[in-house]
């Protein structure tokens, strides 16, 4: 019984993890209840071996992204998978937005939604603000590969919005 009060507790304190990343991985509704159970049927098959080495924000992103990817590559309906810009990555964005402004983070969500899993993983925590450390813990890269990786995407982003707004 304690361990699955344990586990619900984090599931429960933790739980935007694991929205962020399916609302990064699926537009359908359906799909995204879908692999937020998914997700959460991960967590629990390896919540014994939790390595508190880590931290758990870490771990959970490690599976739910693991879990998202495997999810994304066996959806045959791939046309339907976006990443919405969630509230908390448009806080710095004013309540009154200008056309422009609307139009760029439209380009902006429909530009991510267009990456590689990996580049797309690599974003969800870019815009989280995790350290260069954390995302290569969470997704297996040395520190150096994730910052190149960083580097690359900006620039094939840049190069999307140069050639829209010219």
């Amino acid at each position: 019984m304690k361990l699955n009060d344990n586990f619900i507790g984090v599931i429960e304190k933790n739980k935007g993890i694991i929205y962020k990343v399916a609302n990064a991985y699926c537009k359908n509704d359906e799909d995204r209840k879908d692999l937020v159970q998914e997700i959460i049927i991960k967590l629990w098959q390896s919540f014994e071996n939790y390595n508190p080495q880590y931290s758990l924000s870490t771990w959970m992103y490690r599976i739910s992204l693991n879990t998202a990817i495997s999810f994304y590559r066996k959806d045959s309906r791939r046309k339907d998978i976006s990443l919405p810009v969630s509230e908390d990555m448009m806080l710095f964005i004013k309540e009154t937005e200008s056309d422009e402004t609307e139009q760029n983070i439209s380009l902006l969500q429909q530009f991510l939604s267009e990456l590689k899993e990996l580049e797309r993983a690599l974003m969800i925590l870019y815009l989280e603000e995790k350290s260069h450390k954390e995302m290569a813990e969470v997704l297996g890269l040395s520190t150096t590969n994730i910052a190149t990786k960083i580097g690359r995407i900006k620039d094939k982003l840049k190069q999307r919005f140069s050639t829209i707004k010219n």
